[in-house]
């Protein structure tokens, strides 16, 4: 098998190789590394790689198959990192400056059962600084740039683990979102991306944003990996206080199963205006694609979704006001030099370490929490937030799922929104509510646009239907076919 076709398959079909022993796992590194090598420079997925980790794991796997011993459903499988994410021993950076230098003490939860799970960790994966963005133009490091076309971005904040996915540097990767971070890069890069149920997957070891909002989730080219990587990093954590003490389903059990009967909701707000033209076809192709799959479809309103952009940036800008306190130049990353006394130490080390979005928000939600503010802003949104969730229980009393484009439009040229600040937030209109509500949510690439940019879909669910979320996104995986598309584009392009 020549490398190019084996970083190429999906976690399912690299898995039957390394059981019937036509590859190694060390070998699927190998290739993936040359890659990387190749690729990275210009696409600027990851921010750091951890080989020593990855080929430590992967000489396990292959010595387990060699001894004929049982193995986790991803072992041997390459993941890249989102490097918000600890993993002991290694730089965990969030893309800023004032962390730069910063190596992880610990694991987070995740990165534990990825071990316990054998998966190699490629890299740690560029994103937008502490998360903030929807295009990935905030690192204060490099730019990444979107693999279909190296002029567009790749989404935000996690545009490097989609990248990293998109462009086969890695099989599987790992995100956080807190208004959309997975599910807009991931419709941006042509790939599959999942928000699970809030406390779902822990957040322990996770560099905070909006505490309330950010959710860790896979990301990978085919619904039937994305599934099994959220089940592999689902579970309750005693470590995180809103870790949910449920048993996790098997996420793959339903992925087949007939969806005839089964009602989906198309969220009328987010078909109805702002869409482009190609988006409004690729959506209306998957709403007649799941009538002819048996599902019946309803228009569903969601009244309060208009003010679901006010809504989000007080509440996440607010609680990263007060996560973000802590990177003051004292307990540990980036301090100022020469400073005289400890204000202006405290003053020179966030002004330097900061980049300008970050600071930005700050500074929002320090308002919106401020004396003789909180009541009129803080409260008032945390109080719209709960009718918003109000509108998705009625929703859900209806149908079985709810349906819109991942966002409004294809992947943008670089730089085209970093001088509107309003426009760029504009680009999470579909993806917020789902962190909102805490419910799950994800996005699978279905068509290309006029320009051959991917386009993606939204799925939501209520809380904790993730399984049968699957089951609907690889009904319409089936009918889409896109990664057939996806590697076709790819072959006729010097990048991959």
């Amino acid at each position: 098998m020549n490398t190019e076709d084996l970083i190429k398959q999906s976690a399912s079909e690299q898995r039957k190789a390394l059981l019937n022993k036509e590859v190694k796992a060390t070998e699927i590194l190998d290739a993936l590394y040359k890659h990387i090598e190749a690729e990275n420079a210009e696409i600027g997925d990851f921010n750091s790689l951890t080989q020593d980790e990855a080929y430590e794991t992967a000489k396990k796997v292959d010595e387990k198959i060699a001894n004929g011993e049982d193995l986790p459903k991803l072992a041997g499988i390459p993941l890249a990192l989102k490097d918000n994410i600890n993993l002991k021993g290694f730089k965990t950076t969030a893309s800023s400056k004032i962390l730069e230098n910063f190596v992880s003490p610990y694991d987070a939860t995740v990165s534990k059962k990825l071990k316990e799970n054998l998966i190699p960790v490629v890299g740690k994966t560029n994103l937008d600084e502490f998360a903030m963005g929807s295009s990935n133009e905030n690192s204060a490091f490099n730019n990444v740039k979107n693999p279909w076309n190296l002029n567009k971005v790749p989404g935000g904040s996690s545009g490097g683990s989609a990248a990293a996915v998109s462009a086969y540097h890695s099989t599987l990767a790992l995100g956080s979102d807190t208004g959309g971070s997975i599910r807009l890069p991931a419709s941006f890069c042509g790939i599959v991306g999942m928000k699970p149920t809030y406390g779902r997957v822990s957040r322990y070891g996770l560099i905070a944003f909006g505490s309330s909002l950010d959710q860790i989730g896979p990301f990978a080219r085919t619904v039937e990996d994305c599934a099994l990587l959220a089940e592999a990093i689902a579970g309750y954590d005693e470590h995180d206080s809103t870790s949910l003490n449920l048993e996790v389903p098997d996420m793959t059990q339903n992925l087949n199963k007939d969806i005839k009967g089964m009602k989906i909701g198309v969220i009328k707000e987010l078909y109805e205006t702002g869409l482009a033209p190609d988006v409004r076809k690729a959506l209306d192709d998957a709403i007649q694609a799941y009538k002819n799959l048996g599902a019946e479809i309803e228009m569903i309103s969601l009244p309060l979704i208009k003010y679901s952009i006010g809504v989000y940036y007080i509440v996440a800008t607010a609680e990263a006001s007060s996560n973000l306190a802590r990177y003051d130049g004292v307990k540990y990353g980036y301090r100022a030099p020469n400073c005289e006394s400890l204000i202006e130490m405290y003053n020179k080390t966030r002004a330097q370490g900061f980049g300008e979005e970050v600071k930005r928000r700050i500074m929002l939600g320090t308002y919106a929490l401020s004396s003789g503010y909180y009541d009129a802003y803080y409260k008032k949104a945390q109080q719209l937030r709960r009718l918003i969730k109000n509108d998705f229980d009625h929703a859900f009393e209806k149908v079985d799922m709810l349906m819109c484009p991942t966002c409004p439009d294809t992947a943008f040229d670089i730089g085209s929104k970093s001088e509107d600040p309003l426009a760029m937030y504009l680009t999470d209109i579909a993806t917020i509510t789902a962190n909102l509500a805490g419910i799950p949510a994800m996005s699978l690439p279905f068509a290309l646009d006029s320009n051959k940019m991917p386009i993606g879909i939204q799925l939501l669910a209520p809380m904790l239907k993730e399984d049968r979320m699957f089951n609907f996104a690889y009904k319409l995986e089936q009918v889409a076919d896109f990664n057939n598309k996806h590697q076709n584009n790819f072959a006729q392009k010097t990048v991959c």
